[in-house]
């Protein structure tokens, strides 16, 4: 008999169980059953191809439509083209010299057709797929291939190359013949009162259902075992978080934050004084304030963080401010000073009573200015230090750190935040304001955040304009693609700016990404008999590559500047000051003006490959026009073929600036697993069926359940099969990842 914990070369022979661990990092009997279907296909049902992605592999559930053979032009040899079809869209399966499969590739026949997705003159296409054919042409047909999916559902499973999902169905029904019944981890109590399923029936459920209601309870039960262990490693990472206290820094009347507040040329929004107000009493405390504040871009969030520093400051202590990037920080850093004045001016001729001063420390800092920066952040100079990660490093030292802001959270590593959080000192915890202009969707916040309260801000600032968002197909229509060019010059003309942003800065950098590897077969790839495509996705667009392009093609003429994070600090700096007093008309750039840029001048922004980006990116990113009295304009370029899920994404972000709506929408179309550092891991997702998104009551309950257990049994000694799935399913690592982030 078989048990979780066998090796699956033992159970399954050498060869499947080193193509399992090759191709899905499958080892155990245990990882293979919790390699669960993707979904389930019947056999009255074709699959969807529109919801198809390009370089995913795919297995879909289609009908032959038609099969033709060609001789191939440009070389010898032919191409044998299958059309297939769910009944509303088609895709080609294309094989090189095998016209034999013709013969049994009829029109009518039903398959599972298992592939690379690629895209060729903008059509779908899986080439060279292993397939497996669920009908018979005749009576005198061998049935024994069909008969494996004779059930009413055919699980589909994630797969890989060469490595399709009948082949994973295949081996996961040798393990579930020979498996015993498992110990369940789950109390006996709590499965009772939740009714849930044993976790053996569960299994078999989930891989050998006998109806969609079968699904769903194994389903159910298996999302606990998920959501109570991510709920059960929080609640022991927060009862020992506890034991830390934080430095009190009540209000002091008076002080700078009174003087700063008297000179305000404007009257804070109601969210403002509401956010002001609870982050006030949170530093007024003695347990760390874990504080995440979400805002449209230009909603406000600098002057909240501001007057928290300021009172942080009043209460003699410091405040440190990390942003993902040197031209952020550099532009935080002056516009702090910008927004206090003289309050700023500490120890300088003009200073006002009560100032404080602002350090800025970078990585590329000149030597002298570098050590007068770690001088006055270590001595307590520097009420406020402004940095980015360099603020993290070993030898840089504060006096007393009572508060972190980190702005824009997405953009940093774990681990660099915790670093800075522990700069408090041996017996504290500094006190921590999370800033996002990307919003978060409440149970992102209660699972990912642990304990950590939220606050939005919600209303734009007055005076913002409105910003129209355009998907420009340049494979479908290039001519639109021309059409973006011709806008930029004509807003040019009109006295405005434009930015122009790439996925990467090209030229053999860090930032290079490599394109799939060809598949080393002897035979041409789909398509390269006619004008050399080969199906594959080319590189993304680089800044140093089109910059040029533009310059001396369709923008000739016109002040182009250049961009990005290999540029030396000066340089990025003394680009980003052209840019801001109209210097330079148009702005070639990558994500380095993500966040925090701000010159209103700038109406256009063009988006090149646009696909590569996620959607809180695209948002990000157009949030750097539309802010002075011009309208703004974004353009999203992209080759993704019409009807694939990529470009339903682009055009949910053409079709909203709510942001909080495209945070929903994002966490609906990404893979959610990501959230908890399996992206950071490079491990497989710990989340498998799990949703963050819809399953919000589940979440909750488990969050209940964890806090009751981990009361009477911190450590899960009386639990050995919880701590054991607490261990399995949320490894050290990414348990810290949650506590983190």
């Amino acid at each position: 008999m078989t048990t979780l914990d066998d090796k699956l070369d033992r159970v399954l022979g050498a060869k499947s169980g080193k193509a399992l661990e090759t191709a899905l990092g499958l080892r155990t009997a245990g990882d293979l059953l919790r390699h669960y279907p993707r979904r389930y296909a019947e056999r009255g049902e074709l699959t969807s191809i529109a919801g198809l992605e390009i370089g995913e592999h795919a297995t879909v559930l289609a009908q032959v439509e038609r099969a033709t053979t060609r001789r191939m032009r440009s070389r010898r040899g032919n191409i044998l083209e299958v059309r297939i079809t769910d009944g509303h869209r088609h895709m080609t399966c294309t094989f090189f010299n095998q016209s034999w499969r013709e013969r049994e590739l009829l029109p009518g026949r039903k398959g599972l057709f298992a592939g690379k997705v690629t895209a060729y003159r903008g059509q779908l296409q899986l080439a060279h797929p292993e397939y497996k054919l669920l009908d018979a042409v005749d009576e005198g047909e061998e049935r024994s291939e069909a008969e494996e999916f004779a059930s009413t559902l055919i699980p589909v499973y994630p797969a890989a190359q060469g490595l399709p999902s009948w082949s994973v169905a295949r081996c996961v029904e040798q393990v579930l013949d020979t498996l015993d019944d498992p110990d369940d981890p789950l109390p006996e109590e709590l499965r009772r009162r939740h009714r849930l399923l044993d976790l053996g029936a569960a299994l078999r459920n989930i891989h050998r259902p006998e109806d969609r209601a079968a699904v769903e309870a194994a389903r159910d039960r298996l999302k606990w075992d998920e959501g109570l262990a991510v709920q059960l490693a929080l609640a022991q990472r927060r009862r020992s978080a506890q034991s830390r206290p934080a430095p009190a820094c009540p209000r002091r009347p008076g002080g700078v934050l009174d003087a700063f507040d008297a000179r305000l040329p404007f009257r804070l929004t109601a969210g403002q004084r509401e956010v002001g107000e609870a982050v006030a009493a949170d530093l007024a405390g003695e347990h760390p304030m874990n504080r995440l504040l979400q805002g449209e871009v230009g909603s406000g969030k600098t002057v909240v963080a501001l007057r928290a520093m300021l009172q942080v400051v009043d209460a003699g202590r410091q405040a440190a401010m990390l942003a993902p990037t040197e031209v952020l920080a550099a532009q935080h850093a002056r516009s702090l000073r910008e927004m206090l004045g003289d309050l700023a001016m500490a120890g300088e001729l003009g200073a006002a009573e009560q100032a404080t001063r602002i350090t800025l420390l970078t990585g590329s800092l000149p030597a002298a200015q570098r050590k007068q920066a770690l001088l006055d952040a270590a001595s307590g100079a520097a009420g406020i230090v402004v940095g980015t990660h360099a603020l993290i490093q070993e030898r840089v030292s504060f006096a007393d750190l009572g508060l972190v802001v980190v702005d824009e959270q997405h953009r940093f590593g774990v681990e660099q935040r915790d670093a800075l959080r522990a700069r408090g000192g041996e017996e504290t915890s500094p006190h921590v304001l999370v800033m996002t202009a990307t919003p978060i969707p409440r149970t992102v916040a209660m699972t990912v955040y642990g304990d950590l309260e939220t606050s939005a801000l919600r209303e734009m600032p007055v005076g913002r304009s409105p910003i129209a968002t355009t998907v420009v197909p340049a494979a479908e229509k290039p001519a639109w693609l021309d059409r973006v060019w011709q806008r930029i010059v004509e807003e040019v003309r009109a006295g405005h700016q434009a930015y122009v942003v790439c996925p990467r800065i090209g030229d053999g950098g860090r930032d290079e990404e490599t394109p799939d590897a060809a598949s080393g077969a002897a035979e041409p790839e789909a398509g390269q008999d006619e004008g050399g495509a080969d199906g594959e996705r080319r590189p993304p667009l680089a800044v140093l590559e089109v910059a040029p392009a533009l310059e001396t093609g369709p923008l000739a003429g016109l002040r182009v500047g250049v961009l990005h994070g290999r540029l030396p600090s000066d340089e990025k700096d003394a680009v980003m000051r052209a840019f801001a007093a109209g210097e330079v008309d148009v702005l070639v750039a990558t994500t380095v003006v993500e966040v925090g840029v701000n010159v209103p001048n700038a109406t256009v922004m063009v988006i090149m490959d646009a696909d590569r980006f996620g959607v809180s990116q695209l948002h990000q990113l157009r949030g750097r026009v539309g802010r002075g009295s011009a309208p703004g304009l974004c353009l999203l370029v992209t080759e993704a073929p019409g009807g694939t899920t990529t470009r339903e994404r682009l055009d949910a972000v053409a079709s909203t600036l709510d942001g909080f709506e495209l945070a929903r929408l994002d966490l609906e179309l990404r893979r959610e697993g990501d959230i908890l550092g399996a992206a950071q891991s490079g491990r497989r997702s710990t989340l498998r069926l799990l949703s963050l998104l819809r399953d919000e009551d589940l979440i909750a309950e488990a969050r209940v359940e964890a806090q009751r257990i981990v009361a009477a049994d911190p450590d899960l000694v009386e639990h050995p099969g919880l701590a054991r799935m607490v261990a399995e399913l949320v490894d050290d690592e990414r348990a810290e990842y949650l506590e983190k982030a």
